[in-house]
C-alpha cells in the first residue's frame, strides 16, 4: 500500500507540469467484486459508462497522459483512483477497466481508514465516499489525506454541468478537477457540496452528453489553451 503520489511525478504534457483530474460519481456503482465482465451495463451499476471515463481521461491515441488522475466514486462508498503517471499495462477497453475495478473491490480489506488498497501499479481504492473524496481531491483548506494527498495546493474544482457558464468563458484553470455525474443528475446532497467546494460550474455544450465525450470536451478546452492554441 502507498500514498498518492506527488504533483510532480504526474507528467508535464499540459499545462506545463500541472495536473489535472476527474471525479466522476457513479451513483449505482457496485461495491463487491461479484459482478460479471460481460454485463457491465446491466449487471454492473453502467460501470461500462465509468470504465470510458477512464479511458477517455487517461489515454491518447499512442500514449497516455500522465499528469491525469481519474477518481471513480462508488456509491458513496469507495472511491478508485487510475493515476496516468504510475498506471501499468491499462488497455483502453471496458472488460480491462472493469476489471481493474473489480481488482480494487477484492482488495478493499486492505484499506484502512485513509490508507488505500493498491491492487496493480497505478490503481488505488480508498474507503472514501464523494464528500471525502471531492475534500481530498479539490477542498483546498479542508483537504484530507486521500486521493488527493499530495497533489497541487490549490486546485480549481470545476463542475461540469449542464446548467453551467458556456466553457469558452472559462479562463483555463490551473490545476483543474473536473467533477461529474454518471447517468444520474448529482444528489441535493452532492449539488449542496459542490456549491460550497467548486470554485466553477461550466456546460460543455448545448446538449446533453454522456459523461466519457464531457472529458474528451475538457481536455481538448486545456489542450488547445481554451480553444486559442492548435
Amino acid at each position: 500500500m502507498s500514498e498518492a503520489p506527488d504533483a510532480e511525478k504526474a507528467g508535464s504534457d499540459v499545462k506545463k507540469g500541472g495536473s489535472v483530474a476527474f471525479v466522476i460519481v457513479g451513483h449505482d456503482a457496485p461495491t463487491t467484486p461479484e459482478f460479471s465482465l460481460s454485463d457491465l451495463p446491466g449487471g454492473a451499476g453502467r460501470l461500462d459508462l465509468l470504465a470510458r471515463c477512464v479511458n477517455a481521461g487517461l489515454f491518447l491515441s499512442h500514449g497516455i497522459r500522465e499528469n491525469v488522475r481519474v477518481h471513480l466514486v462508488l456509491d458513496d462508498t469507495y472511491t478508485v483512483s487510475f493515476d496516468g503517471a504510475s498506471v501499468r499495462n491499462l488497455s483502453p477497453d471496458e472488460r480491462n477497466v472493469a476489471a481493474r475495478v473489480r481488482g480494487a473491490l477484492e482488495a478493499s480489506d486492505g484499506a484502512i481508514g485513509h490508507q488505500p488498497a493498491e491492487p496493480s501499479p497505478g490503481v488505488r481504492l480508498y474507503r472514501m465516499g464523494f464528500e471525502e473524496t471531492l475534500e481530498s481531491v479539490a477542498g483546498g483548506g479542508r483537504r484530507v489525506s486521500g486521493p488527493g494527498e499530495g497533489g497541487p495546493p490549490d486546485p480549481t474544482a470545476v463542475q461540469l454541468h449542464e446548467d453551467g457558464t458556456p466553457l469558452p468563458e472559462l479562463d483555463v484553470p490551473d490545476d483543474p478537477v473536473f467533477v461529474l455525474s454518471d447517468h444520474h443528475d448529482f444528489s441535493d446532497e452532492e449539488s449542496a457540496l459542490l456549491s460550497e467546494i467548486a470554485d466553477e460550474h461550466v456546460r460543455v455544450g448545448p446538449e446533453r452528453i454522456h459523461a466519457d465525450h464531457a472529458i474528451t470536451i475538457a481536455h481538448n478546452y486545456l489542450d488547445t489553451d481554451g480553444y486559442r492554441r492548435y
